[in-house]
């Protein structure tokens, strides 16, 4: 479809519904009219719904990836895409699902956000973006800037695992690791001083690009189309982004007449940080904590968005906290059904677990798995010791691994 078919009409604003701005431009930081010194309220894209087609947008699935598929209730997609999206469902047991979000074109969900960002970039016709980004988003921002013609600025950690940053210089970004706490500065003065398009947040409670999380929606779309409606859906969260596309996706399909509810949409933090978790427990639209020691760097966020809050609140989810060893038992029980899932990524079934054995007496669960094991922080550095070219050692190997005995 052409970027023409696209019915978005505005933006909106979440902490006043009522106030609404033009499409263009994006509203990188916020609604203008009710943010504070302390907290910033998200926008959304409102869309023409009664001007869309349900039967077509969710015929049989196509056989190839593209958010192209969804361009009526997505903001103009300006930019190319890479096939990014038609993720596969993958069943772990009878009505448990995994959503593997790995098999988008830089192995993470991240691309289903960074092809409506740079479309975003393209619009306003800006020179560049530029992102602040721990690894996933980074890498998927350069690769759809490379994609589209435009320079990328990366604003990373000191403490890049090297594969990481061998990914994001594999597309040409410019990438500047810095202290965590420089990052969001950093890129204000990057955008205010040189124009650059921001793809990810500029405010102190995290809003993000109001483009961004409309992309995020079309796995709600792709689960619906596979599986019909799940009683509920287990989000990995970081700033909340994914968290908000998944429950607005499911959301549309109520309006447009096509489900009779809205799953439950539960939060799945790292317990060494759980901002959401935080707001939601004390009534606040946002809010800031200190990060502990985690394996789990892709998760854990030092501040949270109200975007996760409406999402939660809205769907009767919960905001669930993981434990390291709770993610590193969930990545471990998709590594056995051959999923390699960064740790992050297995916070959607570790939050599974978490609760017990899952009630499928109102239809399958899902889990959404965020992104490749390749992006873990400890990878490259195991070295498999070598065996000796003599069948006595290869039998001492197979025997300590469980293959041969006696």
């Amino acid at each position: 479809m052409a970027p023409a078919d696209s019915l978005a009409t505005g933006q909106r604003s979440l902490g006043d519904p009522t106030l609404d701005y033009p499409l263009w431009p994006p509203l990188t930081a916020g609604c203008p009219r009710t943010g504070t010194e302390d907290v910033s309220y998200p926008v959304e894209v409102d869309y023409a719904y009664d001007k869309a087609d349900p039967a077509a947008l969710f015929a049989p699935a196509p056989t190839r990836g593209g958010l192209e598929q969804w361009a009526p209730l997505l903001p103009p997609l300006l930019a190319p895409g890479l096939g990014e999206g038609t993720t596969p469902l993958v069943e772990l047991s009878p009505g448990v699902y995994v959503k593997d979000e790995s098999r988008n074109p830089t192995w993470s969900h991240k691309d289903r956000l960074n092809r409506c960002t740079t479309s975003a970039a393209v619009g306003v016709g800006a020179p560049g973006i530029a992102v602040a980004s721990s690894g996933n988003h980074g890498a998927s921002a350069a690769a759809y800037a490379a994609r589209a013609g435009l320079p990328c600025v990366v604003f990373t950690g000191p403490d890049l695992p090297p594969n990481v940053d061998a990914f994001l210089n594999a597309y040409g970004a410019v990438v500047l690791p810095v202290p965590w706490e420089a990052r969001w500065p950093l890129l204000r003065q990057v955008v205010d001083r040189l124009g650059l398009h921001p793809v990810s947040n500029l405010t102190p409670t995290h809003t993000g690009h109001a483009y961004g999380p409309e992309g995020y929606k079309t796995v709600a779309y792709e689960i619906f189309r596979d599986i019909g409606l799940p009683s509920a859906v287990f989000v990995p969260t970081g700033y909340g982004e994914l968290l908000f596309g998944v429950w607005k996706g499911f959301a549309e399909l109520h309006r447009l007449g096509l489900t009779d509810r809205v799953p439950r949409i539960h939060s799945c933090e790292a317990a060494a940080s759980g901002p959401l978790a935080r707001a939601i427990a004390d009534g606040l639209p946002a809010a800031h904590v200190t990060v502990g020691p985690s394996a789990a760097y892709s998760i854990a966020s030092p501040v949270s968005g109200y975007r996760g809050v409406v999402a939660v609140r809205a769907s009767g989810g919960r905001a669930l906290t993981l434990d390291d060893r709770q993610l590193a038992d969930a990545q471990q029980e998709l590594a056995r059904a051959g999923l390699w899932a960064e740790l992050s990524s297995a916070a959607g079934l570790a939050g599974l677990r978490s609760l017990g054995e899952p009630d499928l007496s109102d239809g399958p669960v899902v889990c959404v798995s965020t992104s490749s094991g390749f992006k873990d922080l400890g990878v490259g550095t195991r070295r498999t010791d070598p065996v000796a070219p003599e069948w006595d050692a290869v039998l001492r190997r197979l025997r300590t691994a469980g293959i041969a005995t006696g």
